[in-house]
């Protein structure tokens, strides 16, 4: 995925199928500027990491 797709999901008020190493995340920030985009787990909100968004899958 590229920052700028990144970014447009993260502020979408639809909900985007996308995954971080197989599993679903949730793109909270995306900086757009270095690649990096702040994600959690569906399942874990409070368990935030900073990623490159070109380890990020849509699908």
């Amino acid at each position: 995925m590229d920052a700028q797709r990144a970014q447009e999901i993260s502020s979408s008020s639809t909900t985007a199928n996308v995954t971080y190493n197989g599993e679903g995340v949730y793109i909270e920030h995306v900086d757009q500027q270095n690649g990096i985009a702040t994600i959690h787990p569906l399942n874990a909100p409070n368990n935030k990491q900073s990623v490159s968004v070109t380890s990020l899958m849509e699908q």
